[in-house]
C-alpha cells in the first residue's frame, strides 16, 4: 500500500501542473492513458476527453467508481513547486487528487482476484456543463449492468482522517436564474410618468424570501440567492430595466419545481400590479445527490472498522455536484474526504486560488474504496 500511495502523490502533482477545462482535457487524458496502459489496462475513450476501463470477470454484477478530471479558471497562488503550468487555470477543487486516488485504486486492483465486474470512469466536465450527464447518455452504465456507483470529494471543511457522508439528500439540485424587469423610463422629478423597475425588483426579493421561509417546511432546506442586481442609468432617471441574477438550491425535485412555480407566480403578480414586463431565464443545473441508505450504512461500517479513519455523519451541503446524474439511473454513494490541516495551513476553501492539501489524505480515499469492495464481495 505504501508504494501505491507514493505513486498516487506523484500522479497528483503531475496532474496538478496541467489543469484543463471541461471537454478540453487533452493533456490530462494523454497522461491518464499512459499511466493506465503501463498498469496493463486498456482504457477506452468516452465523451471525447473522458476514459473508462471495464474489468470483466463474467459476473452479472458491475460496480462503478468515478473521478472527475477537469479544472477551473483560477490563477493559482499556492506557491508550490508543482504549481499550474497553464496560467489562469487551476485544480482548485481537488480533481487532481480524485484522479490520483482512482489511479491508486486501479493499481491496487491489479493484484486482486475479482468476483464481480468493475467499471472505472474518468469523467470530464464536472465543473460544467456536467459531464456525468453525457456519460449516462452514452449508455455505458446500462451496457455493463452497473448496479451501484461510488465517488468521493476532497473537502477542506473537515479535518484530515475524517470520512463524511449522509444518507438521502447530501448535495443540492442547482439552477441559475436570470430575471429581467422592464419598466418605463422617465424623469426622476416626475415619477408618475415612469415605471420603476428597481422598486419592482425589491418587491420580488421580498416575495422570494417568503417562498423559502413560509411556503416550504423548515426541515426541507432550500435557497433562493440573488447575488447580482443591475438597474438604471443615472441618478435622476426612473430606471427602465433591472436585471437580477441568482441561484436556486433544493434537495428534492418537487421542492425545486415548487420554488420555480412560485417565482413565476410572483412575476405575474408584479406584471399585473405595476405594469412591468418580466422575463425569466432558468438554466437547470445538476440534480441532487441522494445517497443510497444501504451503501451509506456500508460506508459507515468500513470507516468505523478502520483505525486510521474517523466517520462523521454531516448535514447536507447546498453545493452542487453532477454525480447526481448517475444516481438517477443506478444506486450510488458520494462521500467527503477531509483535508483540513491547521498546522500546515491547508484551510482554504474549494475554488480558492490557495487551495491545497497534504497528499497523505489520498490514502484515506483509497482505503475506503478497497473497504467498499470487501463489503460488496468484489474480491475472492
Amino acid at each position: 500500500m505504501d508504494k501505491i500511495v507514493e505513486r498516487m502523490k506523484k500522479h497528483r502533482r503531475n496532474l496538478h501542473e496541467i489543469p484543463e477545462l471541461g471537454y478540453m482535457e487533452k493533456k490530462t487524458q494523454a497522461y491518464l492513458i499512459k499511466e493506465i496502459t503501463k498498469m496493463g489496462y486498456e482504457p477506452k475513450i468516452i465523451c471525447e476527453t473522458g476514459l473508462y476501463i471495464y474489468l470483466d470477470v463474467g459476473s452479472g454484477e458491475t460496480y462503478g467508481f468515478r473521478t472527475d478530471i477537469d479544472a477551473l479558471t483560477i490563477l493559482e497562488e499556492t506557491g508550490t513547486s508543482y504549481t499550474s503550468k497553464h496560467k489562469g487555470f487551476m485544480h482548485a477543487c481537488g480533481h487532481d487528487g480524485h484522479m490520483a486516488t482512482l489511479l491508486g485504486f486501479m493499481e491496487y486492483l491489479k493484484d486482486k482476484k475479482l468476483k464481480k465486474n468493475i467499471l472505472l470512469l474518468f469523467q470530464p466536465a464536472e465543473e460544467g456543463p456536467g459531464g456525468a450527464n453525457d456519460i449516462v447518455k452514452s449508455g455505458v452504465l446500462e451496457k455493463y449492468n452497473v448496479k451501484g456507483i461510488f465517488g468521493l470529494h476532497l473537502f477542506p471543511k473537515l479535518e484530515e482522517g475524517i470520512i463524511a457522508c449522509r444518507a438521502g439528500g447530501f448535495m443540492a439540485k442547482a439552477a441559475e436564474i436570470d430575471i429581467i424587469i422592464k419598466g418605463k423610463s422617465g424623469h426622476g422629478g416626475q415619477p408618475q410618468l415612469g415605471i420603476d423597475s428597481i422598486q419592482v425588483a425589491g418587491k420580488m426579493l421580498e416575495g422570494f424570501n417568503l417562498i423559502t421561509s413560509k411556503f416550504i417546511a423548515p426541515f426541507d432546506p432550500s435557497i433562493i440567492a440573488i447575488g447580482k442586481i443591475e438597474g438604471g442609468t443615472i441618478r435622476n432617471i426612473v430606471p427602465e430595466v433591472t436585471r437580477m441574477e441568482g441561484t436556486i438550491r433544493a434537495f428534492s425535485t418537487e421542492t425545486f419545481n415548487f420554488i420555480i412555480e412560485k417565482i413565476r407566480d410572483i412575476a405575474r403578480g408584479m406584471e399585473i400590479s405595476y405594469g412591468v414586463k418580466i422575463e425569466i431565464d432558468l438554466a437547470e443545473g445538476y440534480p441532487p445527490v441522494i445517497n443510497d441508505k444501504e451503501y451509506f450504512d456500508m460506508l459507515e461500517d468500513v470507516v468505523r472498522g478502520d483505525e486510521k479513519l474517523k466517520f462523521e455523519e454531516i448535514d447536507p451541503e447546498m453545493l452542487a455536484e453532477d454525480f447526481g446524474f448517475y444516481q438517477e439511473v443506478t444506486r450510488g454513494l458520494f462521500f467527503y474526504v477531509g483535508t483540513k490541516n491547521q498546522e500546515l495551513g491547508y484551510v482554504e476553501s474549494l475554488h480558492n486560488s490557495k487551495f491545497n492539501f497534504d497528499e497523505k489524505v489520498l490514502e484515506n480515499g483509497l482505503r475506503v474504496y478497497t473497504g467498499i469492495c470487501e463489503k460488496l464481495g468484489v474480491f475472492e
